[in-house]
Order: C-alpha cells, then sequence, then structure tokens
C-alpha cells in the first residue's frame, strides 16, 4: 500500500496507527483564492441557501464534490467522479510530491485548534482504539458510501480527539512544525483562520507513530463518514488502502474543543400541534423574547433537567420537567443513567417516538441542522416545528464512549471542525 509509508515498521496496533499519504492540494494560481474553494463539512451545509452560496463562491468549490447536484444518486456521484477526474487532468488538484502527515491549524481569534491530519488505520468499537459515541442513520452510510466508491477518495477529514499531555509526543511535533512557514495559509469567511503543515521527517514521523500507538481516540465529528469507512473496508481484500481512512487527530489536552447542540428540525408538525400533545406531560411557557434570550433560558432549565425550545411560530416555548411516569414508560432501562437523562435520549425516545410519533430515521419528517437561527428561519418558512438542544459536556461523552454507550444520532457538534477543501486522500496514490 502506498499511502502506507512508515507505519509499517511500527506494527504495534494497540493504539493509533496514523500513516503518511501523498495530500491532494488545490494549486493556489488555478483558483480564486483558497477560501473560496473550502466549505463546512458536508453535514453543515445548509442547504439549498448555503449550497447555492459555496457554488457561486468559485466554480471548484470543494462542494461540487462533497455535494453533487443531479437527479439521481447514481447520477450525482458519477458527476462527482467526472469533475474529479477533470480536476486531475487540469491540475486544478494536485497531488503532494512525497507522503507526509499534515499539521493543520485553524482558530478565529477565540478559540485556536491544531492537530495531525493523517490515514488512520480502521478498528472496530470493540477494539477500544476508536471510539463512537453516536449512532447513525443507515441511509446517510449509503449515501457516503457510494460516492466515496465512486470517487475512491477520502475528501473530508473526520475530527477525532485524544486526551495526550499536552506537550510531548505528537504535540510536541505539531507545536515545532508551526514554527516553519506553512504550505497554505487562508482566512474564509466565517473569521477563521487556516494553515498547514506537511511533516515529511523521518525522525518526527516516529516520534508521533510511536506517541499515538499509546492513545485511543474519540469520534468528536464524523460518525457516518467513519462507519463508510468501515463499510468499505469490508468490500475490499486487506491489505489495501481502504484500510485506512483520512482523520484529523486533535489533543484536547492541549486543545479543547467546543462542543455544541445539534438541532431538530420537525417537517409537517406544526408548533401548535406539537404543544398540544405536550399536555399532561411536560410544562410549557411562551417566550416573547429574542434568540439570545430564549436560548439563556434553556441554557437556566437545563441546569435542572431535561429541557428544549421550540420555535416556528414567531415565538419559543421552553419545554421542561417532563412527567416521571412518562420517561419511566418510553426511556429504555438497561442503560446508564448519564445515557438516559440525556436530553436527546428524551427527545428521540420520549417525545419523537411516543408523543409525536414521528419516524426519526426519515429525512421526510426530521431534518439534522448545526446553526441555531437558520433551524428556526427554516421552521417559520416551512410551517415546522424547530427543536433547540441545549449541548452535551464533553467529560459526558467520553465517559458514555468508554463504556461503549452511543448516544442518540446527533447529539453533539464538536468544533471547531476542519475546513473541506484543504487537503484530500485520494486511494489510487
Amino acid at each position: 500500500m502506498k499511502n502506507a509509508g512508515p507505519a509499517e515498521e511500527t506494527p504495534a496496533r494497540s493504539g493509533l496507527e496514523l500513516t503518511p499519504f501523498r495530500g491532494l492540494r488545490y494549486d493556489p494560481d488555478r483558483v480564486g483564492s483558497l477560501a473560496a474553494v473550502t466549505s463546512p463539512p458536508y453535514d453543515v451545509v445548509v442547504r439549498p441557501d448555503g449550497l447555492l452560496h459555496l457554488e457561486s463562491a468559485d466554480p471548484y468549490n470543494i462542494v461540487r464534490l462533497i455535494l453533487p447536484q443531479a437527479d439521481t444518486p447514481t447520477a450525482r456521484n458519477e458527476q462527482a467522479a467526472e469533475t474529479l477526474r477533470r480536476w486531475l487532468a487540469d491540475g486544478v488538484l494536485a497531488a503532494d510530491s512525497e507522503p507526509g502527515l499534515y499539521v493543520y491549524e485553524q482558530g478565529d481569534g477565540s478559540i485556536l485548534q491544531r492537530g495531525l491530519i493523517g490515514a488512520l488505520r480502521l478498528s472496530e468499537p470493540a477494539d477500544g482504539v476508536v471510539l463512537p459515541h453516536e449512532d447513525v442513520i443507515p441511509h446517510v452510510i449509503t449515501d457516503r458510501a457510494a460516492l466515496m466508491r465512486a470517487t475512491s477518495t477520502n475528501m473530508e477529514p473526520l475530527l477525532l480527539t485524544y486526551r495526550g499531555n499536552g506537550s510531548t509526543g505528537a504535540t510536541a511535533v505539531v507545536e515545532r512544525t508551526v514554527e516553519g512557514p506553512p504550505l497554505l495559509s487562508t482566512t474564509t469567511e466565517d473569521g477563521f483562520s487556516h494553515r498547514l503543515w506537511a511533516v515529511t521527517d523521518p525522525g518526527d514521523l516516529t516520534e508521533i507513530q510511536a506517541d499515538l500507538a499509546q492513545h485511543q481516540a474519540l469520534i468528536a465529528d464524523g460518525h457516518h463518514r467513519w462507519a463508510t469507512y468501515l463499510r468499505l473496508r469490508t468490500e475490499h481484500p486487506s491489505p489495501s488502502p481502504w484500510d485506512y481512512g483520512l482523520v484529523l487527530l486533535v489533543d484536547t489536552a492541549r486543545y479543547p474543543l467546543r462542543v455544541r447542540a445539534i438541532h431538530r428540525l420537525l417537517h409537517g408538525l406544526p408548533v401548535s400541534d406539537a404543544l398540544t400533545a405536550l399536555e399532561g406531560h411536560f410544562r410549557v411557557q411562551r417566550l416573547d423574547v429574542p434568540l439570545p434570550d430564549a436560548l439563556s433560558a434553556l441554557a437556566d432549565a437545563a441546569c435542572d433537567g431535561n429541557a428544549f425550545l421550540l420555535a416556528g411560530d414567531g415565538a419559543f416555548h421552553l419545554v421542561d420537567h417532563p412527567d416521571a411516569d412518562l420517561l419511566a414508560r418510553t426511556i429504555p432501562a438497561d442503560r446508564p443513567p448519564a445515557w438516559r437523562t440525556l436530553d436527546a435520549t428524551v427527545l428521540h425516545a420520549t417525545l419523537l417516538r411516543h408523543v409525536w410519533r414521528i419516524p426519526e430515521d426519515s429525512p421526510a419528517h426530521v431534518a439534522y441542522i448545526h446553526d441555531t437561527a437558520a433551524t428556526v428561519e427554516k421552521a417559520e418558512r416551512d410551517g415546522g416545528t424547530a427543536v433547540l438542544m441545549h449541548p452535551v459536556r464533553e467529560e459526558v461523552v467520553r465517559d458514555l464512549a468508554r463504556q461503549g454507550v452511543t448516544m442518540p444520532r446527533k447529539s453533539t457538534s464538536f468544533g471547531p471542525k476542519p475546513a473541506s477543501g484543504l487537503v484530500l486522500r485520494a486511494l489510487h496514490l
């Protein structure tokens, strides 16, 4: 396997095995700007408005590969593959001359994050090396797998965290590397600066790999892409490039991540109907206040138990104090207390399944949106109900993951997320 490189010299499989690869990167002379060709991860783009904005930013924006547009899934994937072939042939994207790991830095003045991008050897959750913490949606995995098959490319790094000591091993290499000139530097319209360096020195690579072999990682963002990697690995005899997947590893002992909520948009359920169904089960308070004040009220209520904000009718409705008997009837009792009391658990097990009777697996009924204001705006425009969530603490997420307990899908949003389009991994190189 050409991408594996020095990792073959460190066969220990007890921990993380991050291997160099020849990154595919945009030629800055062929695009309007590096910022204009980047995108948030595919599941953060608020379609269709966000998609159209990105497509118009530059004809080579990465969104044309990660969210191709056509009439059928097959046509979309074929279009992405053809677009990628054309960009490679035209030199818009080109592979680096030698394999390496990549130090990636992003920040906006209030937060700074640095980590390592590489090809990580895949492992099953039972191995205890890479820990998922959320359930996944099957149709999303099917969709991502078809796109990855068609392009034979990992186009977006997952965000994984591990707990180093913040100063030695891989983190020490990261800090030394950023003292030199970067391969690229750009600032995207959200105010985040992005810089990338290559690590190719054999001594640095050995130091990184020896350190990471002692650690396990938590999937912070990218559960569906990780599950896609695992599915595609089963389709290709090992050893093969499909034994690895593109990730960004961040030592959160040095660079703590933000944890935010992912909100729900319930199509076809007007707020009035949602509130009527809650009568006798939850306390409901109408809040005629701006969004920031409503979110502050949600945060205060979340300190005392499960709480949600409903929106879509021009006001906010604080939903809290669930009926204890209802929770006892609807939430599975064979899970740890920390899981049973999660807001996402109560939302999915109690509200969606039993109170509102909404099929949570159906994108026609439930959408997952990261941006709070966008969720409210879409609910008001479409006549649906926005369910705004309060974020879960990182230590709760990590503790459940170590117990092998997954949270309900789309329970958390860790960030900042790596920008898509700065470096890709072609499996044929």
